[in-house]
């Protein structure tokens, strides 16, 4: 970086502390918006601000952080092994929205603490970091919040990006202001790529140590399911064909509800399953497939599937494993709109023929590997859904063929976890020596 490229990012680093100083007064009143719209937990509405109602546990403390419900889902696993193997560290775990805190509340081992990651201002940032004085921060993908990473790596905390990931469109942006970029990475100790190609991407943007171990969401567990729920659900749609279109953005809905239309005579008794990436759109989704001229029946209303029930509207939180397992052909969305695919290891861990559309530049490389696998179909139009839906369900043998590859493939990605501790190791031993 030249000798510019430095003052420009202190002078934008200074600038951006200074807007979060002034916009302190306002903070509290953005936080109820946020609370009337039901994205902030009230009981703990502090923790946002930086105060805590949990006393810091004595010794070593390693804090990870990822934003959401993905991110955090993708941390358990090494969650776990911490636990197991550095048994001498407490474990701090942060992110940003209700849902992923529910999901830590269900899911984090014993010993482990869940809190709301502050808003990035100064006297938030502040209040948590001299609170929790983590000694180890892992940064879960592409978390790059600018007060947050500084104020901690200015306190001694050894940051470590896992998981890391930056977009081709990001890596296109970031370089339009790298000196700011390069300054947050620089807060890093050593960064954990997901990928060859992120890894390359965060160099070339000023990471210094970089290493590739691969996707920890490779490492996840399969997501899990309530067993009787889902014994009821079987025995509700026995003989019934069915599929899903998980984690839909919108436009992809009314795709999902044109693509039943379309198969209904060719797959009579056809139900669509549809879980939408965001529950809260519920409502906008069943105005549509209702102008469509389709019968909905719609999880959070208790409504039951019915003979008569076109689309099923699974807009509940934390049960995609359920959906999977009902469903052997699955379509993954984000992906027939611009938005850049969502997670396709999860359903290839649960017996799933997936298919999703030529948007996934979050998961070019998985795609890529997991088509020329036999894992994934890749199809490129609403009518190209349709065809395979309906190739999938008339040729069982093709079916079976993909979902064999595809847990194939994803059993093979399992050694990310191991990649990551070694790569982590040195940081751990390190943090241990100082915590003495």
């Amino acid at each position: 970086m030249t000798a510019r490229g430095p003052r420009a990012a202190d002078i934008a680093f200074g600038a951006y502390a200074v807007l979060g100083r002034l916009s302190a007064p306002l903070l509290r009143a953005y936080l109820r918006r946020r609370l009337a719209r039901g994205k902030e937990d009230a009981a703990r509405l502090g923790e946002r601000l930086g105060h805590s109602g949990k006393a810091r546990p004595t010794g070593p403390l390693i804090w990870i952080h990822g934003a959401s419900v993905g991110e955090a889902q993708s941390a358990l696993p090494l969650i776990e092994r911490l636990r197991h193997d550095w048994p001498a560290f407490h474990i701090l775990v942060t992110s940003g929205t209700v849902t992923s805190a529910r999901l830590m509340a269900e899911r984090l081992p014993p010993g482990a603490i869940h809190q709301y990651v502050p808003v990035d201002v100064p006297g938030a940032v502040a209040g948590f970091l001299d609170h929790w004085r983590p000694d180890l921060g892992l940064i879960i993908e592409s978390e790059f919040w600018p007060t947050l990473l500084r104020g901690a790596a200015a306190r001694g905390t050894r940051l470590v990006l896992v998981n890391g990931r930056v977009s081709a469109g990001s890596y296109r942006n970031w370089q339009r202001v790298r000196p700011l970029i390069a300054g947050l990475l620089g807060c890093f100790r050593l960064v954990l790529a997901r990928t060859p190609e992120d890894g390359e991407r965060l160099s070339n943007l000023g990471a210094a140590a970089v290493m590739t171990p691969g996707d920890l969401k490779a490492a996840a567990p399969p997501l899990t399911a309530d067993a009787a729920e889902l014994s009821t659900l079987r025995q509700t749609l026995d003989g019934r064909p069915r599929w899903l279109a998980a984690s839909t953005h919108p436009g992809e809905d009314r795709i999902a509800g044109e693509t039943h239309l379309a198969l209904g005579e060719r797959l009579p008794g056809l139900l669509t399953l549809l879980a939408p990436r965001h529950p809260g759109r519920a409502a906008a989704i069943r105005a549509e497939l209702d102008s469509l001229g389709l019968t909905v029946a719609q999880r959070s209303l208790g409504e039951p599937i019915t003979a008569q029930t076109d689309v099923y509207l699974a807009d509940s939180i934390g049960e995609l494993g359920l959906w999977y397992r009902l469903a052997e052909v699955v379509f993954v969305g984000g992906s027939l709109v611009p938005h850049g695919g969502q997670n396709l290891l999860e359903p290839a861990k649960l017996d799933c023929a997936i298919l999703t559309g030529p948007h996934t530049a979050n998961f070019a490389r998985l795609a890529a590997e997991m088509s020329a696998a036999g894992a994934l179909r890749q199809i490129e139009s609403a009518a190209a859904l349709t065809a395979a839906v309906a190739e999938l369900h008339e040729h069982p043998t093709m079916r079976q063929a993909m979902i064999t590859a595809a847990k194939g493939y994803a059993t093979g990605q399992a050694g990310s976890l191991e990649r990551t501790m070694e790569g982590l190791a040195p940081l751990l031993k390190e943090a241990v020596i100082a915590g003495r």
